[in-house]
């Protein structure tokens, strides 16, 4: 007989079978931590049991999981991922604990054992095996990651990838150009067939003659016509194709006067008022032995165009604003205070620091300058040119400000879209450089377009129905400058735009004759990051104006100004006029910028009044009509930090409940709520008499009204937790060292001066 061989005992034998099936599930959970990739993406390196630092005293927070490299972006995926806030911004292209590469400032590797440190840099070597990545992010987060379990090998490999792949040697190596490559040709058969023209965009791009037609029709600009002697970019390479001039001046004079102006930057027509002034930007005179001819037949030819007055100002914003390095030296600093010092340790100096950095002060200085020039162009009639060397900073920002004050359109979602494409992106601000996406030149960089909607967060946060837009749309798009998937800021000039999409239409196999729009979309197509529900949060419940919910029987209701704002302006000192100290004050910082402006916004009727004072002060005393000119309040009450920006990443900032998303919250439920009384009452139409009401099909579906957060109903349950950071979350994106490690401090606080080679040389290695 053959004998039976017993079989072996098992480890799963001694289980329960329903515990031996979750035992076969669970095995692997490492394996399943696969990242979301989007067309075209690669995985370069990764690196398992690494931990992401929540807490920076205690570790019991903190999230274990699998860090990745791609050649687009830094992903962590967490082997237990925390609840999610139920109401928080879902980005479709990104996950919560992702971050572009391009948003990296620095990646700094550290061994706490031997006490090194190095900011890796493309293509360096890395002699010590880290314990940490801390990842220095563009938009003010700082991310640590700890080793403790990760292979050294793996530990280091990873971390020369994200740097190196953070440093591409040249623009076309960016992510953005293979992904809209894949997507393009993926989608194709669905753009042929009946697709929107322009990818459903309604922002008026600035790249053909029709948009700018349909601007000089829309102001009344009737004596300005668009020229197209720049045309392939023959007389200037900053320029866009097509600028609008005045009909008295012929083709072959521009192109004459092209060669005295810097880089052959003519003057732009950037907006008419109805009076017939004109707001024009310009480059400085290169020759000054034809300067003051050249320029008085540029200003002959724009008093011809205003009819009403012949005078032109001038405004050199060189001589009275601050400069590109000063915005960035300011920026540092402010960054430093809000992110950098621990708030126990800078909370006594808080104030002086915020003082000290001049970013405020310098957010009332362009308020104030473009303020000046709304003066010019309301209260005198007279047309102005607002000069600056190159043309392509400084004048984008008063330029776009003073549209902002004059114009209720720009204050409209599409009309503030369009203002941007017009004032930044067509215009040629140098976004590349500014942006510093191939970190190529740290002097060029800067955060001009930054300061310009931190100045538009203040019009908002004194005008809260003015605008359409909401400060979480102003965040959303500061962020999309650090994503390299939209051509918006991506280059330096239109020129470069157009060089940079031929030769990506070309590899990519795209028909000649393409829309650039529809192959490599802007910024402005929301659809591509979010989702409808998640673009309802850029719509302010409080906005008056065209298709506001509270416009009643056809007319705008216009807000006073409330008793609060006039008290204060009633109350303010003469020497201290919307923020700026007289030269009295004994308070004054020596050098400060704020006591070199002129004071003119006195609302305090004295002995001698200038025109501009008295004009300032009679439209104070006015009611403030929410559709017609704004003029922002420069004191130090009214020009605060922006909050949600500078201090959404910052735990302790963190507002449980409270916060402007409150009353955000309760006036989105209050507006939706009208709405759908509306839509119930458009569902019947007038009785006739005798008769009974017959019901209409009029009236969106709930689906797509235009409030995030819905009015109560038995269906829609109110959101579990909010807080001041909404729709952000800081969890995670901000960790700070102990102070008895490494000095984060160090490597922002005159990050320039400390990365050093003499000093990389000594900590390095």
């Amino acid at each position: 007989m053959f004998s039976v061989k017993p079989i072996k005992p098992t480890f799963k034998c001694y289980l329960p079978p329903l515990q031996g099936e979750v035992k076969k599930t669970i095995d692997p959970p490492i394996k399943k931590l696969e990242p979301k990739l989007l067309p075209g993406e690669i995985v370069v390196n990764e690196a398992n049991f690494v931990r992401k630092c929540i807490s920076p005293e205690s570790s019991q927070d903190d999230l274990w999981g699998k860090l990745i490299c791609t050649n687009f972006k830094v992903s962590f995926i967490p082997q237990d991922s925390p609840t999610k806030q139920k109401s928080q911004l879902s980005h479709l292209l990104l996950g919560d604990h992702d971050v572009p590469l391009t948003c990296l400032e620095h990646v700094v590797t550290v061994n706490d054992t031997k006490g090194k440190k190095k900011v890796l840099g493309s293509n360096q070597k890395l002699k010590f095996n880290p314990t940490e990545l801390i990842l220095y992010c563009k938009d003010l987060r700082i991310i640590r990651f700890c080793f403790d379990e990760a292979g050294p090998e793996s530990a280091k490999k990873v971390c020369l990838a994200i740097a190196h792949y953070s440093h591409p040697a040249d623009l076309h190596l960016l992510f953005g150009f293979e992904y809209q490559g894949r997507r393009y040709h993926e989608c194709k058969a669905e753009t042929l067939n009946g697709s929107v023209p322009r990818g459903g965009l309604q922002t008026a791009i600035f790249d053909r003659p029709s948009d700018w037609d349909r601007e000089i029709k829309r102001t009344g600009a009737s004596e300005w016509r668009v020229c197209s002697i720049n045309e392939f970019y023959c007389v200037s390479s900053s320029l866009p194709e097509f600028i609008v001039v005045p009909v008295s001046l012929a083709d072959q004079d521009l192109k004459q006067y092209s060669i005295y102006f810097t880089d052959n930057r003519l003057p732009l027509w950037c907006w008419n008022h109805p009076n017939g002034s004109a707001l024009l930007r310009t480059a400085s005179v290169c020759d000054p032995v034809q300067q003051r001819k050249i320029e008085q037949r540029i200003i002959t030819a724009i008093t011809k165009s205003n009819l009403q007055c012949s005078e032109v100002f001038s405004s050199d914003l060189d001589k009275c604003l601050p400069n590109i390095q000063d915005i960035q030296s300011s920026f540092i600093k402010i960054r430093q205070i809000c992110v950098i010092d621990p708030f126990e340790e800078s909370e006594e100096r808080w104030f002086s620091s915020m003082e000290n950095s001049r970013w405020l002060e310098y957010v009332r200085a362009f308020l104030k300058h473009a303020a000046e020039m709304v003066y010019h162009l309301e209260g005198r009639n007279v047309s102005v040119i607002l000069q600056e060397e190159d043309d392509r900073d400084l004048n984008c920002v008063v330029s776009s400000l003073v549209q902002l004050m004059l114009d209720p359109h720009y204050r409209s979602f599409f009309g503030f879209q369009s203002l941007v494409q017009k004032e930044w992106v067509m215009a040629g601000h140098r976004f590349l450089d500014r942006c510093n996406h191939l970190k190529k030149n740290d002097k060029e960089e800067s955060p001009v377009f930054m300061l310009f909607l931190d100045c538009v967060w203040q019009m908002m946060n004194q005008y809260p129905a003015a605008f359409e837009f909401t400060e979480t749309y102003l965040t959303v798009l500061s962020d999309s400058m650090w994503i390299p998937l939209f051509s918006t800021f991506l280059f330096s000039s239109s020129k470069q735009r157009a060089q940079y999409l031929m030769d990506f239409a070309r590899n990519k196999a795209i028909p000649q004759g393409e829309d650039p729009v529809v192959y490599f979309p802007p910024v402005w197509n929301w659809s591509q990051q979010f989702s409808l529900k998640d673009q309802t949060l850029f719509n302010n419940p409080m906005y008056v104006g065209k298709g506001a919910s509270c416009v009643l029987n056809g007319e705008v209701k216009c807000f006073k100004r409330t008793k609060k704002y006039g008290s204060i302006l009633r109350g303010a000192s003469v020497s201290l006029r919307n923020g700026l100290r007289g030269p009295t004050d004994g308070l004054t910082r020596r050098s400060s910028l704020g006591s070199e402006l002129k004071p003119e916004f006195s609302v305090m009727k004295e002995v001698v009044e200038s025109p501009s004072e008295r004009f300032f002060r009679d439209w104070f005393s006015r009611p403030a009509d929410q559709q017609g000119l704004l003029i922002p309040l420069l004191t130090p009450s009214h020009v605060t930090l922006w909050k949600l920006f500078f201090l959404r990443w910052v735990p302790e900032a963190c507002i449980p409940m409270g916060g402007s998303i409150t009353a955000y919250h309760k006036l989105s439920q209050l507006v939706d709520e009208i709405e759908m009384l509306r839509d119930h009452l458009r569902q019947y139409k007038a009785p006739t008499p005798g008769g009974t009401p017959h019901p209409s099909s009029r009236g969106p579906p709930a689906a797509q009204r235009r409030m995030y957060f819905k009015a109560a109903s038995p269906t829609d349950s109110p959101p579990e937790f909010l807080s001041s950071t909404f729709p952000f979350t800081p969890v995670g994106n901000l960790c700070r060292r102990s102070i008895h490690g490494t000095p984060i401090s160090k490597f922002l606080n005159g990050a320039r001066i400390w990365l050093s080679t003499e000093t990389l040389a000594n900590d390095s290695f």
